[in-house]
């Protein structure tokens, strides 16, 4: 299927703030698989507070499927590969300040709603969980509260910051010159060798810059929308091959451990490059057009609600089950369907009551050229 984007000269800066692409629905079903597949790990794929919930571990709740819900957490690779692709999209001929305005707009009013949502029912006397302190609770609206040390009221948020530093790093070295297929390349590759480099180093200030644990992923989506643009670009697929050749190595040396009697799941490593695997393919069949039937209005309501989705599911819906499973009685399997369920009706009340009115007047405003006095 040919690319949506019309032919432009390859290394010619497009014009600015030219009209968006028309929308891939199904990057939207795939982003929403990836938030259900993260909400699998928090409620049935690890210990810890969720335990609490359950009133028992959830291998004991899981005693089969506990281990599947176990490889969930590569959800936020995936993530990051659609953000990779996603953002190099629709940064492409955008000005800084449209590019700010567009991103400020799409993350900032779920999440300023999620977190005072969540600061607000852990603080409720009812609630067992321990709610962050009012002055944490206010950090945490800036975003900043990662690299400041203070508490998250989000447990998802950390990979916001990782998010932040890519659009960083992405406008500075493309929104702002102007994107190029030659720039873009570029900038592919020099990341590429620099996280390298960082990992080498062991040097704090590049690892909290270059991200050598999540570059391959953002970089494998930046060459995959070039493959979008065109399948016949050799360099692309070298971006791509390579992102994804680093990405499994550090998926494997973070999330795979030797078999114990005493760990809650094992992941293989077989399984983790396998679901690191078909999150890239997934990516790669949407960009050469192979998934273009898949154009459901509904996708387009899925990708909208997974956004709040992710945001409200962890802690909130820990909450949930606790009412559901142990106040309620109700059995295991059925408490996670109606606690994902329960989560995605939240997120459409966010979708609708905050983020239809609140993201076009936020971008309105950013991307406003002020008066000159």
């Amino acid at each position: 299927m040919p690319s949506t984007v019309s032919a432009q000269p390859a290394d010619q800066p497009p014009k600015r703030d030219k009209p968006r692409e028309t929308r891939l629905r199904a990057l939207d079903g795939l982003r929403l698989v990836a938030a259900l597949m993260v909400a699998a790990y928090h409620y049935g794929g690890r210990d810890g507070e969720v335990s609490q919930a359950w009133g028992s571990s959830p291998s004991l709740q899981f005693p089969t499927l506990h281990e599947l819900f176990a490889y969930g957490c590569l959800g936020v690779q995936v993530f990051f590969v659609i953000s990779g692709f996603v953002i190099c999209m629709s940064g492409w001929g955008r000005s800084l300040r449209s590019f700010f305005a567009s991103r400020a707009a799409r993350l900032l009013p779920a999440y300023w709603a999620a977190i005072i949502l969540v600061t607000a029912v852990f603080a409720l006397p009812v609630v067992a969980y321990k709610a962050v302190s009012p002055s944490d609770a206010l950090v945490n609206l800036t975003m900043l509260q990662q690299p400041l040390g203070v508490d998250r009221v989000l447990g998802v948020c950390w990979t916001l910051w990782a998010e932040i530093r890519f659009y960083a790093l992405f406008a500075l070295c493309i929104v702002l010159p102007g994107a190029t297929r030659r720039r873009v390349i570029m900038f592919c590759a020099f990341w590429t060798l620099g996280a390298a480099i960082a990992q080498a180093a062991q040097e704090p200030l590049l690892d909290l810059v270059l991200m050598p644990e999540y570059a391959p992923y953002f970089i494998g989506g930046v060459g995959l929308y070039l493959v979008h643009r065109d399948r016949r670009d050799a360099y692309a697929w070298g971006i791509v091959v390579v992102s994804w050749l680093i990405g499994q190595h550090y998926a494997v040396d973070r999330l795979w451990h030797a078999p114990e009697v005493q760990a809650f799941s094992y992941r293989s490593s077989f399984g983790i490059i396998l679901v690191v695997t078909l999150g890239f393919l997934a990516v790669t069949a949407i960009a050469l057009g192979w998934l273009s039937w898949a154009n459901w209005r509904w996708l387009t309501v899925a990708g909208a609600l997974t956004y709040p989705f992710y945001l409200v599911h962890e802690h909130l819906g820990w909450v949930v089950i606790e009412v559901l499973h142990r106040d309620l009685g109700i059995p295991s399997y059925a408490t996670v369907l109606l606690t994902v369920a329960s989560m995605l009706l939240l997120a459409r009340l966010l979708n609708r009551g905050v983020e239809d009115w609140a993201t076009p007047l936020l971008r309105r405003e950013l991307a406003r050229i002020p008066r000159k006095n």
